[in-house]
């Protein structure tokens, strides 16, 4: 699975940005698409997700009404639309086009992650 993430870059406060996920290499019917994001120093973490078979999508309690994932299925891409930025929204931002709830928390298929986009969001 060959995955690419493009769309981040330095924002203000009360920005917005958009990234896309090309995922390729495999078949992508099961389970989720998501995104996560690591910042400096922390875990990785979930902050959208979104079903393959679908449109069912799933956010992260603070980005809920901020952040909005979708789909291209036909194309294997995913995208994060992100309005209202905070810098303690400054991460990198990976995608994983086979994400799963295992019971307690999101995660992707070890071998299905992008090398990452970095967003910095500036006060």
């Amino acid at each position: 699975v060959q995955v690419h993430e493009s769309g981040g870059g330095l924002v203000q406060a009360g920005g917005s940005l958009r990234l896309s996920c090309a995922a390729s290499g495999g078949t992508f019917t099961k389970n989720a698409a998501g995104w996560f994001r690591q910042a400096p120093g922390k875990e990785r973490e979930f902050v959208a997700g979104i079903d393959w078979e679908g449109d069912r999508t799933y956010y992260r309690s603070t980005v809920k009404g901020r952040f909005t994932i979708s789909k291209d299925s036909a194309k294997n891409i995913i995208y994060l639309q992100m309005i209202e930025l905070k810098p303690e929204g400054s991460a990198v931002y990976y995608c994983n086009p086979e994400t799963y709830w295992d019971g307690n928390r999101w995660r992707g298929v070890v071998g299905s992650w992008g090398q990452g986009t970095q967003i910095t969001v500036s006060t």
